[in-house]
Parts: C-alpha cells; structure tokens; sequence
C-alpha cells in the first residue's frame, strides 16, 4: 500500500510528494478536481506521508508504510460516508438543545480533524471552523509531526468562510489544513490567495474503460463506455458508478426536459416527482436527479455547440439530438441557473417534489 496505489495525476502526485522530501509541505494546500477524482484519498495518503512512524521511498520519493499506528488510525477515516452517518445519528440521540449545537466532525486519529458538510443543509458551518481553529492553535501535535484538517467540500457558509481566513492568514508551524473542492471559485478569494492549489486533472475515456476492462470485468462493453464517459475523467466515480441508479435518476430527469420542452404532461412530471418528498432517502434520490440532469443540460449543450462526439449520454444521443433542435443558449443558462436554485432551496429544506415541478415548468418554452 503506497503511492502507487493512487490512479492518475502522476504530476501532482509527484510535486507533493517531493515537497514532503524538501519539508516544505504547505500549511494551507487546495485540491481541486472533479468528484471522484480522488482528492480526498490524496489527501489521507499525505497525511499518512507526512506522519507515517516507518517512512520509505518509492520511485526516489517519500512514501509510507501503510501498517504503523498512525497509518492504520488514519486509514480508518476513508469510508466517510459510514463516518458521517453515524456521528448524524449519535447526534440525533441527543436532546433537541444539545443536538442545535453540535456540529459533525470525524476524528479516528487525534492529529488527524476532518470537517465533511454538516447535514441538513450540506455546508460546513462557524460551529466547525471555530473547532478547527482551536486545534490549530490549542492542540500541537500528539502522536505525529504534523496536524492535518481536512475539510471535505468548500461549501461554507459565508460566517464560517470569513472565520477560517483567521488561521490561514497566521497559520501555527505545525498545522496543515487541506480544501478538498471541485470549484476552486466556489471559495472567497482571500482563501485562494492564502493557499497553494493543485489539481486532479480529468483522465481520458479510453483509459478509464480499459481500467474498468480490469477492474468491473462484469460490465458490458457498451455499460463501460457509458460508465467511462459518464465518470467525467474521475477513477473513482467510475469505480463505484451505480449505472442503474443513474439511469432511474436519469429517467425522471428526461420526463422533467420532455415536459420543459415538448408537449408538457404534468400528470407524467407530478407522478415523477411525488417521490422526492421526504426523508433522507428523498435527499439523496434528489441529489442524483439533480446531477443526472446536469449531465443532461451539458449534453445539450454540446449539441448546440456542434461537437456531438464529446457528449456523455451516448447511448440515448437520437432522443438528446431531437430535444436540442431549436435550444438557444439563453435556454441552457437559465436551465443551469434553475438546477443551482433547487439545490439551494433543498439547504432551506424546501419541499423537494414542489421545487422540481417549478423548475420544469419555469423552462417551458413558448
């Protein structure tokens, strides 16, 4: 287990690593990329580099041993979503007073911090940074050389971002902290400007089909083209790509297109829609709609564009071409403009069944 194991990006990879060599590692490090792309993977393997108790060299640079106690203790922290569902559901066992205040961190490692987005609304609040700041300045290192944050989206809220520039404008010796982003631009300027960034580039289709060839042998040729394309140059999307998932969240998110730009039948749309109503279920089911049909949305666009070859949706192009015919861009900005709408208002808790049945009926054209 080592560098060796991380797919793609050999650059980045490479120019990290040897800044590890130099111990020069940045206190304040961007990574940037699409998700899946594998960003917050890197970021535990270079904590573990950084802090590892039987450190080694591979291909001339540091590596780490992945089998000492800080390496084990940080490993634990790489199935996040099982982490973060079970801090949820300790803190919904609390009384109502305790659980407003409590704010979800992960911590299998005690110089190891991670702030995921808190849930409901899926941003990372003052609560957490003003915990981050209170390592980073209360609590040197215990068991390694170097302290790690890490936190896991940069969809702050704006009290929580202005805070965390406290610690990046005068950040302790010993402390890095890691913003995991897919949009560097989602972030204030003064935190850009405060932190070196680096980028997971999109690795091609044809590589990720001859790695999904290797490694989901099961999948037909034509599901690993679709799950290639679809993966948008992320391994790790592509990896674990639900391509039957997709496809039902891609399902309604065509009813809701045909109805904004054919002949609307809303007792088709309301029939698709009824089942994003509620429940935790219901906010994930939404979240995959709502990103099937931005692939859609792109798709369309490039078809206005006239580069049909770079679509994602290959496998439905015939019926993807006909709703393209007569799509102005104004059309696809405001489509644009509409998704990001329903996925404020889901952070405002607002009636999910109700904000999709807008949307489709604001895009309607006349």
């Amino acid at each position: 287990m080592g560098f060796q194991d991380f797919l793609g990006n050999p650059a980045t990879v490479t120019h990290l690593r040897e800044s590890i060599r130099a111990e020069r590692f940045p206190q304040s490090l961007i990574l940037a990329g699409p998700r899946g792309a594998g960003k917050y993977t890197l970021a535990l393997m270079l904590a573990k580099a950084v802090n590892c108790l039987r450190p080694k060299e591979s291909d001339g640079l540091p590596d780490f041993c992945g089998a000492c106690a800080n390496c084990t203790r940080i490993a634990l922290s790489a199935d996040l979503d099982a982490l973060v569902a079970e801090a949820v559901a300790a803190r919904d066992e609390l009384r109502e007073t305790d659980k407003r205040e409590t704010r979800i961190l992960i911590q299998t490692h005690p110089d190891l911090l991670i702030v995921p987005p808190d849930p409901p609304q899926l941003l990372i609040k003052l609560g957490q940074v003003r915990q981050v700041i209170h390592v980073a300045y209360y609590r040197p290192p215990v068991e390694s050389r170097r302290t790690f944050t890490i936190f896991t989206s940069s969809a702050f809220m704006k009290e929580a971002a202005n805070s965390l520039l406290k610690v990046l404008e005068e950040p302790p010796a010993h402390t890095s902290l890691v913003l995991l982003t897919e949009n560097p631009q989602e972030l204030l300027p003064t935190i850009r400007s405060r932190a070196v960034v680096h980028r997971l580039g999109a690795i091609p289709a044809t590589e990720l089909e001859a790695l999904l060839l290797k490694r989901r042998p099961l999948l037909k040729a034509q599901d690993r083209a679709l799950t290639a394309r679809l993966a948008e140059g992320a391994v790790g999307r592509a990896l674990i790509l639900d391509l039957g998932v997709y496809l039902a969240s891609r399902q309604d998110a065509l009813v809701l297109l045909r109805t904004a730009l054919r002949e609307p039948d809303y007792s088709t749309l309301f029939h698709a829609t009824e089942s994003y109503r509620t429940g935790a279920d219901g906010q994930e089911k939404t979240l995959n709609l709502l990103r099937a049909l931005s692939s859609l949305v792109e798709d369309l666009l490039l078809l206005v564009a006239g580069t049909p070859r770079l679509i994602r949706n290959l496998d439905i192009e015939g019926e993807l071409a006909r709703l393209a015919q007569g799509l102005t861009l104004d059309w696809i900005d405001s489509a644009a403009h509409a998704l990001v709408r329903v996925e404020s208002g889901m952070r405002r808790n607002l009636l999910r069944s109700l904000s999709l049945d807008d949307m489709a009926i604001s895009l309607e054209r006349n």
